[in-house]
């Protein structure tokens, strides 16, 4: 790796040394405009009004995302303080999610020629004569982005970012001279990273759609390939092992207490709650697979006397039925003894009839079941669930000990599957850093481009 001649310090502790002959400072004397925004009026007409950039047309990768511009009313004042042109970065200054801020583009002659301004939730730059698209990399970096941190000092993590905040924003001051030469180095090097990235993403995605056939495959029609079908009867699920049955949910649980809501909200009031005690899981367990999480108990009296009925047993099913709706897990015997709560709904089969591991799997994983709750949600499984539904489920069922197999052999080959994403989610992680690392050494000075 090449470097400079001489170097001199920076003054910043994580940028270290930058070339003797490069300068250092802060953003404002780098630009010739740092404006905000407009939020203009609301339109009737759907092809009336100036398109109005905002944080959501930036990606949290620093690309533009043009498939939902939003249109306003705006004056012509307002027009022509804020319209776009080929050149102008904009970021973003205010988002749900804090690796969102301060992300930027560059506007480009496809954006320019759209005649679009840009809303008072995203902030617009222009450099006065350094070159854009050298900037656009180093304010991706976290070279810049570790100072937004700071400046914002924010204590939920990054905060909304100004004018004022950008402005103090230091920056190296590149040689023009050296500008496109870094430019032109760059764009080579990530455009070859990213690409080994898309690549790998594919591969996923491909993983992904491989591990999704293998199971619906397995659930609907055995892991013998010889063996005798008949027609389920049902349009949507077609063939199936003629040795197997069909049954609804509602069949295949106890009789008493198979199906189960948790308890009123306002019968957990949080002044009747403990540090210690009996549990109460919620739908944050299920869905991020952590029955550690949680500080909410009811004291052993009140479970005894007002909550035992919705204590939770090893190998029930405990499924989430509003937000993300459908995520379900077993409870295992290690997991504190609890109760579940109104966002729940517990499932219990009886014995020898269906296995909880195989249900979760068909549940999350399979298109049969899927197309049931849709059907039943009037076209959504984001509208929540209840226990109506789920006990009208339709169930492919094998014999038990065959379940038992269908779930070694599938915990076997997606475990498998699993691992191979693993990596390669893992080569992505890598490849990000790698980018994140050379740009950093690109525009400190730290690897000099030839």
């Amino acid at each position: 790796m090449e470097r400079y001649d001489s170097y001199k310090d920076s003054g910043v502790e994580w940028i270290g040394e930058i070339p003797s002959h490069w300068n250092f400072g802060d953003m404002r004397y780098q630009l010739s405009n740092n404006d905000g925004g407009v939020w203009g009026k609301d339109i009737e007409g759907d092809n009336e009004g100036t398109f109005v950039i905002r944080s959501t047309e930036i990606t949290i990768d620093g690309k533009w995302d043009l498939s939902d511009p939003m249109r306003r009313l705006l004056s012509n004042s307002e027009i022509e303080k804020t319209l776009l042109f080929e050149g102008d970065i904009v970021l973003t200054k205010s988002s749900g999610s804090p690796d969102h801020i301060g992300k930027s583009v560059i506007v480009n002659s496809k954006v320019e020629n759209l005649k679009c301004c840009y809303s008072n939730f995203v902030q617009r730059i222009r450099f006065k004569k350094s070159n854009p698209k050298l900037y656009h990399y180093i304010l991706n970096n976290y070279i810049v982005r570790e100072q937004y941190r700071y400046l914002t000092q924010s204590s939920t993590g990054l905060g909304n970012l100004n004018g004022t905040t950008l402005n103090e924003v230091k920056l190296p001051f590149i040689p023009l001279s050296e500008q496109q030469q870094i430019v032109s180095f760059l764009d080579n090097k990530t455009t070859l990273i990213d690409s080994l990235i898309e690549k790998t993403q594919q591969k996923i995605e491909l993983l992904k759609e491989k591990r999704t056939s293998l199971i619906n495959e397995v659930v609907t029609k055995g892991l013998n390939p010889n063996v005798e079908m008949k027609e389920s009867g049902v349009e949507w699920i077609g063939e199936i092992p003629s040795h197997w049955e069909i049954k609804r949910v509602k069949h295949l649980i106890e009789d008493d207490g198979g199906i189960k809501i948790g308890p009123f909200g306002s019968s957990l009031k949080l002044d009747t709650l403990t540090d210690d005690g009996i549990k109460v899981y919620g739908q944050g367990n299920v869905i991020k697979d952590d029955f550690t999480l949680g500080h909410r108990h009811i004291p052993i009296e009140r479970f005894e006397s007002d909550f035992s009925q919705y204590e939770i047993l090893e190998g029930d099913i405990l499924i989430t039925m509003m937000g993300t709706t459908g995520k379900s897990k077993v409870f295992k015997r290690e997991f504190k003894r609890g109760i579940l709560d109104s966002h729940l709904l517990r499932l219990r089969f009886k014995r020898n009839s269906f296995l909880s591991d195989l249900f979760v799997t068909t549940l999350q994983e399979s298109d049969y079941v899927f197309h049931q709750l849709k059907l039943n949600s009037k076209g959504s499984i984001m509208e929540g669930l209840n226990s109506s539904i789920v006990k009208e489920l339709i169930l492919l069922t094998p014999p038990i000990s065959e379940q038992q197999k269908i779930v070694e052999y599938l915990d076997e080959q997606t475990g498998l599957i699993d691992k191979t994403i693993s990596i390669e989610e893992k080569r992505i992680e890598l490849l990000k850093e790698y980018r994140q690392s050379l740009i950093s050494e690109v525009v400190t000075g730290k690897r000099k481009v030839v």
